[in-house]
């Protein structure tokens, strides 16, 4: 912050100016941005993917499923609903009223969750939500399904907005696509924009499906974590530190890839992280190759951290049965439970650490969901770490040779 704006900010130094400020500069950012949705033509809508997966193109942008279409892997069920996976859909009909939620929290994101409702059914897509909240405004901001006659029909955020022109509960699928970051956000219904709040106060939070009156179905549940930055510029490895000693060679080659080559060695990053979300896009160039992507490393020692698997192989040729832990395993501690990624072709993970809990995708694939139980300890190879460490980068052994294209990443928002 450049001095002139905090010597005015020690000016308004008590409480109630304070508050003031912060009301008025949160009432401007809003106001722009109904400005901005008044003025601005709607999208056309574009499906994220089908099947429960995301196409091709949208893995490369960043998007991850959070439903497989098959099990609810990722998910934890808040009460006692008959939630349950049936064709390719997440499906409630009876039960008591709550949540199914992600066991992963996250904070700025786009989601994208397709729905189908009967004309009785009460419903809802909660964001930043905590696990089990009384009401729409504990803790989290609910984007309802609902009847024409319900004071906030769908796509309205319950207590927050309403829509102007509802929508029949009509028992065909319809798409909700919802944009939340920092403290705004703004909900699409089938490709139109029909809602927004001043999302702040929470921070991070889970993402929940409610079954609260009557038959409810939700299918292609996308997300794509939004405000990562670089950690590899166009200024090659500044945001990196490799002292030298191992025998892994780090260079940026005529593609400006970073290519990893021999080992063993490491590459450590400047910028520390302790709850966060990573994207990385990754090749091995040969086949079997071994490398690792460490997180919350004790800064400055050998590859002392949490490990996210690079290893394509599979015993037998089943992809269920990953060699030597798989791709998106946390190496040690629980195995990848499917391979997706292929030697010699690029693939994109994503890691989601958040407290104990710890969550990896692989081309958009969910492979891990792990909580580590163990006492905490600042040393991650005897105990649960919390602290922000490192990320490290694995030359495993004289064979390495794999090439990350991008590496974005980003502390995720403190719950408030």
């Amino acid at each position: 912050m450049h001095s002139k704006p905090k010597h005015r900010i020690r000016l308004l130094s008590s409480k109630t100016c304070f508050s003031k400020l912060a009301f008025f500069f949160t009432s401007v950012a809003l106001i722009l941005l109904i400005s901005h949705i008044a003025t601005a033509e709607n999208p056309v809508f574009e499906a994220i993917g089908t099947d429960n997966r995301p196409s091709p193109e949208n893995i490369e942008r960043g998007w991850i499923s959070l439903f497989d279409g098959e099990t609810l892997f990722g998910w934890k069920a808040q009460s006692n609903a008959d939630w349950k996976v049936s064709d390719g859909t997440i499906k409630a009909t009876r039960g008591d009223k709550g949540l199914l939620r992600t066991t992963t929290q996250f904070s700025n994101y786009e989601l994208s969750v397709d729905f189908k409702a009967t004309a009785q059914t009460n419903s809802g897509v909660f964001l930043r939500t905590s696990p089990a909240p009384k009401n729409a405004t504990d803790g989290c901001y609910e984007i309802n399904i609902a009847p024409e006659t319900d004071p906030f029909p769908t796509g309205s955020i319950v207590e927050h907005s309403r829509v102007k022109q509802p929508i029949e509960s009509d028992d065909q699928w319809h798409n909700l696509r919802m944009i939340i970051s920092g403290d705004l956000g703004e909900v699409f219904l089938d490709g139109q924009k029909v809602s927004i709040i001043s999302a702040g106060g929470l921070g991070r939070g889970y993402i929940g499906l409610q079954f609260r009156k009557h038959e409810v179905q939700f299918r292609n549940i996308f997300l794509n974590p939004l405000d990562l930055k670089p950690l590899l510029t166009n200024k090659g490895l500044d945001k990196w530190i490799s002292d030298g000693s191992g025998e892994t060679t780090f260079t940026i080659n005529e593609a400006q890839q970073l290519q990893m080559q021999s080992g063993p060695g490491q590459l450590e990053s400047k910028q520390h992280f302790a709850d966060f979300v990573l994207s990385a896009k990754i090749k091995t160039n040969a086949k079997g190759l071994n490398s690792g992507i460490f997180f919350r490393c004790i800064p400055g020692e050998k590859m002392n951290g949490y490990e996210s698997q690079i290893q394509n192989q599979m015993v037998d040729g089943d992809p269920t049965k990953p060699f030597d832990c798989g791709t998106g395993g946390i190496f040690r501690r629980q195995n990848a439970r499917r391979i997706v990624a292929q030697d010699q072709q690029w693939f994109y993970k994503t890691i989601v650490a958040v407290g104990p809990h710890i969550s990896v995708w692989v081309n958009g694939y969910q492979v891990t969901d792990w909580t580590d139980k163990r006492k905490p300890d600042a040393n991650p190879r005897r105990g649960l770490r919390l602290s922000a460490g490192s990320i490290m980068l694995q030359g495993h052994d004289p064979t390495t040779d794999v090439l990350f294209e991008k590496i974005n990443a980003a502390e995720l928002l403190p719950r408030r």
